[in-house]
């Protein structure tokens, strides 16, 4: 599902003292089926940016397009009921564990399709597949998810937005608080779940999930979008001036080459391809 943002701009408190104008004419198209990383500093507009693009928040001006639905400032032109698209577009916001209520895991699960209007025999069935897509054992169906680790916990809350089928997760720093165990295993799900089809935004500080993770990236400044590259793009040139980290990696691979072991870095994202493309330099030279 494609999402094309024309013009899109959106003012908090508009017309008082404490006016605050969060996006500033914001044109952009985030491809279907990619992962995409939305980056750049806190209060740079990106929790505002993920909150309209499933009706969360309306567009003061500009109109954003999801597929065959459109949000806009317009409210002749704009979708009358939102129920469709935000089964279609799944928002996890930070620490989304704590939107856990129910007694046991399957309940929490299958909640989300219930009240979707799916029938609960159907709807168990469902919660029963998205816990395997996110590894979660049948041993802890019937338990309280709060006797669950932190990343379990998180796991069968995305189980809950994958049980209403969307066609784009949107993440909001899903690793917040886990450690790199429970981090790595979750960007691993994320990965799975886009080369099933879907598409993810994930917004992150962490340059070194943008660097192994995304096929684009999408830096914002200001309420503004100031760069929607490739990852490779992004580190080889520009990181800098938009005051983001360089990943350890491309570190790795830029003191390489000013070594004299020229590496190419589209090819590489991760230690594994690394390692490959000094093998394939070091056999060239």
């Amino acid at each position: 599902m494609q999402i094309k943002i024309n013009n899109l701009t959106h003012t908090y408190m508009k017309g008082t003292l404490n006016e605050v104008k969060a996006l500033d004419n914001i044109s952009l198209t985030i491809k279907d089926g990619s992962f995409t990383c939305l980056v750049g500093q806190t209060g740079c507009g990106k929790s505002t940016l993920i909150q309209h693009l499933n009706g969360l928040l309306i567009p003061d001006s500009g109109e954003i397009e999801v597929g065959e639905y459109v949000l806009s400032f317009d409210k002749k032109k704009t979708t009358k009921k939102f129920t469709d698209l935000r089964k279609k577009v799944g928002i996890v916001f930070q620490f989304p564990e704590y939107q856990l209520f129910e007694e046991t895991v399957l309940k929490d699960v299958a909640f989300g399709s219930i009240n979707f209007g799916v029938k609960k025999e159907e709807a168990y069935e469902i919660a029963r597949n998205c816990l395997k897509i996110v590894d979660i054992k049948e041993e802890y169906y019937d338990k309280s998810p709060f006797e669950l680790s932190g990343g379990e916990k998180r796991r069968v809350a995305i189980a809950g937005l994958l049980s209403t089928s969307p066609e784009v997760l949107i993440l909001d720093e899903p690793t917040a608080g886990l450690d790199p165990k429970s981090s790595k295993e979750l960007l691993d799900l994320f990965r799975k779940i886009n080369q099933s089809g879907k598409t993810i935004i994930l917004v992150t500080h962490d340059m070194n999930i943008v660097f192994e993770y995304a096929s684009d990236v999408i830096v914002m400044k200001n309420g503004q979008v100031v760069k929607n590259c490739s990852p490779s793009e992004l580190f080889l040139n520009d990181e800098e001036q938009y005051c983001l980290e360089t990943p350890l990696i491309a570190k790795a691979i830029q003191k390489l080459n000013d070594k004299g072991l020229k590496l190419n870095l589209n090819n590489i994202n991760n230690i594994d391809s690394l390692v490959d493309e000094i093998i394939l330099a070091r056999k060239e030279k």
